[in-house]
């Protein structure tokens, strides 16, 4: 397979016009030699909040001026911090008509003030749909594309947008964001097999792209994958991809591809990785053996992000810092806590933008 791309940090190049009359974009993950991974935006955005001094005259060394009734203002940079919750009971089913007051949410430990909080997210979406190419999986090509064109028609809506990759030597985008299904339908037609499987180069790519998408309006960033779980290329390593996904707020959802349940040569570890990177991300993970599931298991991702509740808090920053904040979300009634399970990404890292 040619490159046809430029590489990652270097931005988006493409050669000519419509994406679809030309050979998808190769994208190419950071080297493996510890180099730090690019700081994109996330869902954690840095609105400044103003606070307006009620006294009169004039204040020496207020910044940023003072409005016409002679007050000055004050601008005091905060971030509001995004974080979808799901809540379902012990059989798995969405609960909801909870209300504000029914959660608390920590940051490292420490209360918050929820100050945005949805019952049912309505936030527009930007969807990365990543699909493993390599002969493993793309086994029943027919079934897995009609599954995915499916998916795409049910959960597009006119504020949401949806990135279509395949990965097998080399990870391809194959149509930018783009809330056309038309668009996607064509490129899920042009997926290649390939022999090898750059799992980790997907999420690391995938993330990437999330992370220049505007954060305006609560938007939610989410990664869907369709793979066995195996990653047999020399690239990004699970915990760059971990870490790329946190820093853009992605949520990571698995469609895991298993041949054969008892398969002596399954690939479980790749496949607790991905279960890992979901429960930190707060994303998902389906298993999948017979193709005709894999309809089902796309309805199941649908629902999960229409089901969702959506938190947001602001919180200060803490001068140049550079760590990995906790989160933390539990019910305020002590009954409830151990009746519901609730599902969130883990944390968010204080640098990422």
């Amino acid at each position: 397979m040619k490159w046809s791309g430029l590489v990652l940090g270097a931005g988006l190049l493409f050669v000519r016009g419509d994406l679809l009359s030309q050979a998808p974009v190769v994208r190419e993950p950071p080297p493996v030699d510890g180099a730090q991974a690019p700081k994109d935006p996330d869902d954690v955005q840095t609105p400044p909040v103003v606070v307006t001094q009620t006294g009169g005259g004039k204040t020496n060394g207020s910044q940023g001026g003072s409005p016409a009734g002679g007050f000055p203002t004050i601008k005091v940079e905060t971030r509001l911090v995004n974080v979808a919750l799901n809540v379902v009971d012990a059989k798995g089913s969405p609960v909801g008509g909870l209300g504000r007051d029914d959660f608390q949410i920590l940051e490292d430990g420490k209360p918050q003030k929820i100050a945005v909080f949805e019952k049912e997210a309505t936030t527009p979406l930007s969807i990365v749909l990543a699909i493993d190419a390599s002969e493993t999986v793309l086994s029943s090509e027919r079934l897995e594309k009609e599954a995915a064109k499916h998916f795409v028609r049910a959960l597009l809506r006119e504020q949401d947008e949806l990135d279509l990759m395949e990965f097998s030597d080399v990870v391809r985008e194959i149509v930018p964001f783009t809330n056309q299904p038309k668009r996607i339908e064509a490129g899920l037609n042009e997926i290649q097999r390939g022999d090898a499987t750059a799992l980790y180069d997907a999420i690391y790519l995938a993330s990437d792209r999330l992370a220049g998408t505007s954060a305006a309006n609560g938007r939610r960033r989410v990664i869907v994958l369709i793979t066995d779980g195996g990653d047999t290329v020399k690239g990004s390593r699970y915990t760059q991809a971990l870490e790329q996904a946190q820093r853009a707020g992605a949520m990571v959802y698995s469609i895991i591809i298993v041949p054969i349940y008892a398969d002596a040569g399954r690939n479980e570890g790749g496949e607790h990785a991905l279960i890992q990177m979901a429960e930190d991300t707060g994303g998902k993970y389906y298993y999948v053996v017979d193709p005709k599931d894999l309809e089902p298991a796309f309805a199941h991702v649908s629902d999960d992000l229409r089901t969702q509740y959506l938190l947001g808090y602001y919180a200060p920053r803490r001068g140049a810092d550079t760590s990995f904040r906790q989160i933390k979300v539990r019910m305020t009634d002590a009954e409830l806590k151990g009746k519901y399970d609730l599902r969130y990404r883990s944390g968010y890292y204080a640098d990422a933008r």
